[in-house]
């Protein structure tokens, strides 16, 4: 008979990083302290912002983006909890809706600048 998954071992929480790729180097360091904190983390995998063959072509761009953006969905779905990086309070439009989306879902979501402190919160 396969032996049962063993339900007791725990595993250490998941959070998902949310906030503008404009704000790369800041992504980067929450997820060195959500690590060392002893945190599983996702993240956004790649930067639109910066130039690269695979999005090169705008139309190409515009489908990754699309892609991307359900693919960062699905990573809120399996996080415990999100994390909006958003130094100087800044929120963008698919921030906003990720926001959104976790709200949906009922995850916890933590901060690590207030919102709306600073840089217009539109983008």
């Amino acid at each position: 008979m396969p032996r049962q998954a063993d339900t007791t071992t725990s595993r250490p929480p998941i959070v998902v990083l949310c906030g503008s790729t404009r704000h790369w180097d800041a992504l980067a360091e929450a997820n060195l302290y959500e690590t060392v904190a002893g945190r599983i983390v996702l993240a956004p995998g790649c930067n639109m912002q910066q130039p690269h063959p695979l999005w090169q072509d705008p139309e190409r761009a515009e489908r990754l983006k699309q892609q991307l953006d359900e693919l960062h969905r699905r990573k809120i779905d399996l996080a415990d909890e999100v994390l909006i990086v958003n130094p100087g309070g800044y929120i963008g439009d698919s921030t906003r809706s990720e926001i959104d989306y976790a709200r949906s879902l009922g995850k916890p979501i933590r901060y690590t600048h207030p919102a709306g402190s600073g840089e217009d919160a539109r983008g």
